[in-house]
């Protein structure tokens, strides 16, 4: 292991050492820190803020600079407290984390069996808390795709709070599907993240907000071959503190068809209707709409 290594190891290892003294405040204070630290973040994350606010100017043109303006900061506040409360999902009790979680809908659906089920589970801000906070209500065994980290430090520590509770198995997002596919036969249900642009493979173009956005098709495709019910899930932060709510909406009706761009326009204009409900708790620190179709400009250029 080169210095350099070494260092980046003992820095996860602090941070998450800092994770875990933070995990024993109460969630009001932690939410207070963390606005505290979104405010904060808004003024130094640069190239994260330019990112927001064109993804906000592109969406919701409609309203103002400074209206969108506002939408940022708060979404900045709810994203720096997604981090820090990241301790209170990976340390705290079972018993601690339901007192703090509301449940919404039908979240037992895939434990009536009949038909696998698939969670689509866009980003909003509290997204780290849906698949072990609904995995403590399920008895059927989990699978879900993830983001392998190149820090193994924080690779391990992502693996162990995303897997905590029930029969949750994690593939990387490198090794392909073949083994979510096995497991969906076998009776798993699968919890799929459909809302980031992956680059052209296996995607089309499908409007955002109006937008053209390189969206991954294989959602359609896979719940049709393998005769899925597909089943959102919307996370939201509470506000003060209080927790977050966990809404298990109902299956998508018509979903999925034969035509899967169809289906990934139904569910954009699905997920655009929740999005408007509560803006500021969306992911808008992605580059959503990085890749372009051929011959327009790229929309992320320094402003």
């Amino acid at each position: 292991m080169t210095s350099t290594q070494r260092f980046q190891h003992g820095g996860a290892r602090a941070l998450l050492a800092l994770l875990w003294l933070l995990h024993w405040l109460p969630l009001p204070l932690l939410a207070a820190l963390g606005q505290g630290l979104g405010a904060l973040l808004f003024r130094l994350a640069r190239s994260r803020r330019r990112v927001a606010l064109r993804n906000l100017e592109l969406c919701f043109p409609e309203k103002s600079a400074a209206e969108r303006e506002a939408i940022a900061r708060e979404h900045f506040g709810w994203l720096a407290r997604s981090l820090l409360e990241r301790g209170v999902l990976s340390y705290s009790s079972r018993a601690r984390l339901r007192r703090l979680t509301r449940f919404k809908g039908d979240v037992k659906l895939a434990e009536r069996g009949g038909q696998p089920v698939m969670w689509l589970t866009p980003h909003f801000v509290g997204l780290e808390w849906v698949g072990p906070l609904l995995m403590t209500e399920q008895t059927c065994p989990g699978i879900s795709i993830y983001q392998r980290q190149s820090n193994p430090v924080f690779d391990t520590a992502l693996r162990r709070m995303r897997s905590r509770f029930g029969t949750t198995e994690l593939i990387s997002r490198h090794d392909g599907v073949r083994q979510v596919v096995r497991r969906v036969r076998q009776g798993w249900l699968f919890m799929n993240l459909p809302d980031m642009d992956f680059g052209r493979r296996d995607s089309e173009f499908v409007p955002f907000f109006g937008v053209p956005a390189c969206t991954l098709l294989a959602p359609s495709r896979m719940a049709a071959s393998l005769k899925m019910q597909v089943q959102p899930i919307i996370v939201t932060m509470l506000p003060g503190g209080q927790g977050y709510e966990i809404e298990a909406c109902e299956p998508l009706a018509d979903y999925p068809s034969e035509d899967a761009v169809a289906d990934a326009t139904r569910f954009h204009v699905w997920l655009e209707a929740r999005i408007r409900a509560n803006p500021a708790q969306y992911l808008w620190v992605h580059k959503r709409f990085k890749t372009r179709p051929e011959g327009e400009p790229a929309l992320y250029g320094r402003r």
